[in-house]
Parts: structure tokens; C-alpha cells; sequence
């Protein structure tokens, strides 16, 4: 048997053609917004680090003030300290 050759229209060779440039496109982006979410993931662990130093920063602090003017609330407008 025989087959003829068959040939695809332009209209048809140019859609398949601008699907294919589309799924590159799009693969691109998606690829391109996976790296965006890695950076802020890693942002968002440092800043999450960052606030844990501080917090502890602030329990050291709070056990110095304690221990030297007893428990209590301070003014940070005027650096009162009211006792309990």
C-alpha cells in the first residue's frame, strides 16, 4: 500500500507553532515564579530568625530590668517604672 504524502495547511503549521512558543512561554514563567518563591521562602526563614533574636533579646532584657527594679510596667515615653 501506498501513502500518499500529506502536507499541513500554514494556517495549521502556525498554530501548532505559536501552542509551541506558548508552552515555552508559559514553562518559563512558571519556572521563573518557582525561583521567586524559593527567594521569599529564604526571606521569610531569615526574617522569621531574625525575629526569634529578638524575642530572645527581649526575655534577656526583661529578667535584667526585673531583677533590678522587681515586677512591674515601665513608660517608655517617660522611663517610668510602676511597680506591681
Amino acid at each position: 500500500i501506498i501513502m500518499s504524502k500529506k502536507v499541513l495547511t500554514q494556517d495549521e503549521i502556525s498554530s501548532l507553532k505559536k501552542l509551541k512558543t506558548d508552552f515555552i512561554n508559559i514553562t518559563t514563567k512558571i519556572g521563573e515564579v518557582e525561583i521567586s518563591l524559593i527567594n521569599l521562602k529564604r526571606g521569610k526563614k531569615e526574617l522569621e530568625e531574625t525575629l526569634l533574636k529578638i524575642q530572645d533579646e527581649e526575655k534577656v532584657l526583661a529578667n535584667s530590668l526585673e531583677k533590678k527594679y522587681g515586677q512591674g510596667s515601665i513608660s517608655l515615653e517617660t522611663g517610668e517604672f510602676l511597680p506591681v
